[in-house]
């Protein structure tokens, strides 16, 4: 995996621990570090959101090996 890929899926993982957290105690880690709807929690969103579509493209391009 090249090192974008990598950082991209080590966001991806801490947003999907936040999002559990949240389903699962309603506790927001982002905002509660950060601040509720602050620019830096804002910024972080943004980060994992970006980071999940370059995850979506490591999946396509899995099924185009294959």
């Amino acid at each position: 995996m090249e090192t974008l890929q990598k950082i991209a899926l080590v966001f991806t993982i801490i947003g999907a621990i936040v999002w559990g957290l949240i389903g699962l105690f309603d506790f927001n880690l982002v905002d509660f570090i950060f601040g509720n709807g602050s620019i830096l929690s804002r910024i972080i969103y943004t980060i994992v959101g970006i980071c999940g579509l370059i995850n979506i493209g490591l999946l396509v391009q899995d099924f185009h090996i294959k």
